[in-house]
């Protein structure tokens, strides 16, 4: 008499496609997103007295700290936006990117201990960083609406259309920082210093962001090559929808799609390649 066969529930194989994310996988898995997204929101409030209070308060303090500065000090450009507003608008955008890229940075390192015990598509780890930081983003951004409100209503902040482009360019943040993020945290397995390498880096960065200032301001050479910056067509037109000032064009925009969708791609390949045999070497 035959036995009826048995069906697993989980097979785990090797994959040998570099370009595979498995997201019908990570889908299956979502639950776990979950809990990593809430373990990161819940940890940086621990032991804290204000809580997410210090949402606000790091971009207030920031904001205040450039508006003296730069905009008293150096007397640096916004194109006729208020500076405060001007600032806030580049801060609220560089602290999820910053954040986003910093955390994922991290994933074999920082959770090598989990990975060496149990199973799950690595991805997820990524995917929770962005995701939880998404949501410090919201409330930061939140304080942005409150502020560009009053302005609007003032009469020094000119929205038009491209404000509704605004989920596509976080979204386009959130890649970037997820490509980078994957580059690094595959190199940092072999490579312990790219760790220091890329705290130093994401400072430095900020300021080949215009963040501070507005592309407009920039001579002529440097400018082209601000075009190249991924994340310059993006504040420039975070900036251009919100305020209606800036140096944007779609062109730049598109630039900055398609470089973003390379480094994505170039993450996703050293990301599935590292992740086979980096228990070896973390």
């Amino acid at each position: 008499m035959n036995e009826p066969q048995q069906k697993w529930t989980e097979t785990i194989e090797a994959s040998h496609s570099l370009f595979d994310l498995k997201l019908k996988e990570v889908w299956r898995y979502k639950d776990l997103v979950y809990m990593f997204v809430k373990r990161d929101f819940v940890s940086s409030f621990k032991q804290t007295i204000l809580g997410p209070v210090w949402f606000f308060i790091n971009p207030i303090f920031t904001t205040i700290t450039y508006l003296i500065v730069f905009g008293r000090i150096a007397k640096l450009p916004t194109d006729g936006a208020p500076p405060l507003l001007f600032y806030l608008a580049g801060i609220t955008l560089w602290n999820y990117f910053a954040s986003s890229l910093t955390g994922t940075s991290y994933t074999f390192t920082g959770n090598a201990g989990i990975f060496g015990k149990v199973y799950f598509p690595r991805l997820v780890t990524p995917l929770s960083i962005v995701i939880s930081n998404l949501m410090r983003f919201g409330v930061q951004f939140l304080l942005f609406l409150l502020a560009w409100a009053y302005y609007f209503a003032i009469g020094e902040a000119h929205p038009n259309i491209w404000i509704l482009i605004t989920p596509f360019l976080i979204i386009l943040m959130a890649l970037f920082a997820l490509g980078t993020g994957m580059i690094f945290s595959s190199l940092t397995t072999k490579y312990k210093d790219l760790n220091m390498l890329l705290g130093f880096g994401v400072s430095l960065y900020m300021y080949a962001t215009p963040v501070i200032y507005p592309t407009s301001s920039l001579p002529a050479g440097f400018k082209k090559l601000a075009y190249y910056n991924p994340l310059t067509g993006i504040f420039e037109c975070f900036k251009y929808a919100w305020l209606g000032v800036g140096d944007f064009s779609p062109l730049m925009l598109g630039i900055s799609t398609v470089i973003i969708l390379i480094i994505l791609a170039v993450g996703i390949v050293i990301f599935n390649k590292v992740e086979k045999t980096f228990m070896d070497t973390v």
